[in-house]
């Protein structure tokens, strides 16, 4: 599946028994044919932007009518955490205020405070299931800075591991995943509220 960025993604979660230091499934390799999810179900980061919250793929994640797999991770009462569909590396999470605001400085003081714990929490939910070495963590504010729904301000959180843009990423334009997105879901959900 290739998404905006030009990546494809691989996904391989029959490696994560292997990763994990156990067995692979009876039949793992065949597991990847599942693993990708629907190019047009809940394409949240390839969606273009929009003024119109009706249009707006979180808008639809907080009104309850989003199509495509349920990756909302943690909810509160002004943001909310989701994986990315596309992720840039496993445990790749998008913390949002539930309203429908582009810019930063538009949020609310109360949205502002939780879009911060929420980070701080998703934060502590990859290291409880995952040793990352390092965290990008940030916005794009604009079309212009790279943000490819820019109608709906979103802070990106990606774990890092040394050597995770290897000759895959950077000959093959292929980024190999090692779970799938709901599988990464249920982990981080019960991590968030350990």
């Amino acid at each position: 599946m290739t998404d905006p960025d030009g990546l494809m993604r691989l996904y391989t979660p029959y490696r994560m028994a292997y990763i994990a230091g156990g067995e692979p499934a009876a039949g793992a390799p065949d597991a990847a044919a599942d693993a990708a999810p629907d190019a047009d179900a809940g394409d949240a980061e390839a969606a273009p932007p929009t003024s119109e919250p009706a249009g707006c793929p979180f808008c639809r994640m907080v009104a309850g009518t989003a199509t495509g797999p349920d990756l909302v991770v943690a909810e509160g009462e002004t943001a909310f955490a989701v994986l990315n569909l596309y992720p840039y590396n496993p445990g790749h999470l998008m913390v949002l205020p539930r309203r429908h605001v582009a810019d930063y400085v538009d949020l609310t003081d109360a949205e502002t405070v939780e879009v911060a714990a929420m980070t701080k929490a998703a934060i502590r939910a990859v290291r409880a299931i995952a040793t990352p070495d390092a965290f990008n963590v940030g916005l794009n504010l604009g079309s212009a800075a790279g943000g490819s729904l820019a109608a709906h301000l979103h802070q990106h959180v990606v774990p890092r591991w040394s050597g995770d843009a290897n000759f895959m990423t950077v000959l093959g334009g292929t980024k190999t995943l090692p779970q799938l997105l709901t599988d990464t879901r249920d982990l981080l959900r019960d991590a968030w509220s350990a």
